[in-house]
């Protein structure tokens, strides 16, 4: 594990329950608030059609530390998935960045020293999909947003394992190759 915290980025992807659209993939950077991190962390507060950054917040009153913004990846556009990115999502956020400071993958002892700027994925089909589910949504997104803490403080993937797999590892997306 890292131990400067200037400037540290992660990704996780977490794969919903079959049926749903609750994918999560939050890209994570980290680091602290003096540095490169605390400045983008503090631009990101200014507001953007769509994609309006809010805390991460277990319930009123109760922001994490370290704080962590969240910025939505695609644009929302209407009350159900905003409701849905300032809900389960956010206290899923919120819930996952606390326990890894419980667990030690963030040392409570520089916790108050570092901020975090999380991009969640919201699919829009969520809001509109009746079977949505919540519980489903939520677990997504916390065990996304750890696992991308973790491989961020620990620079996983390393160069090694990237440059091992540049071939045989293809983008889940690739239908172009």
């Amino acid at each position: 594990m890292t131990t400067d915290y200037t400037f540290h980025a992660g990704e996780a992807t977490v794969l919903a329950a079959d049926g749903q659209f609750t994918d999560a993939m939050p890209e994570i950077l980290i680091g602290r608030t003096s540095g490169p991190v605390g400045t983008a962390f503090a631009n990101m507060m200014a507001q953007s059609k769509g994609h309006t950054a809010m805390f991460a917040i277990r319930a009123c009153n109760q922001m994490v530390r370290p704080p962590t913004i969240m910025v939505p990846k695609v644009t929302l556009k209407d009350t159900a998935n905003i409701e849905l990115f300032g809900g389960v999502v956010q206290a899923a956020t919120a819930d996952g960045v606390i326990d890894c400071v419980i667990e030690g993958v963030i040392p409570k002892a520089v916790a108050n020293d570092l901020c975090i700027i999380s991009l969640v994925w919201i699919d829009p089909r969520c809001a509109k999909d009746p079977n949505l589910d919540k519980k489903d949504m939520y677990r997504t997104n916390y065990e996304a947003t750890k696992l991308a803490i973790r491989r961020a403080l620990n620079g996983e993937p390393t160069l090694d394992e990237l440059i091992a797999n540049r071939h045989s590892i293809r983008h889940d997306m690739d239908d172009w190759s």
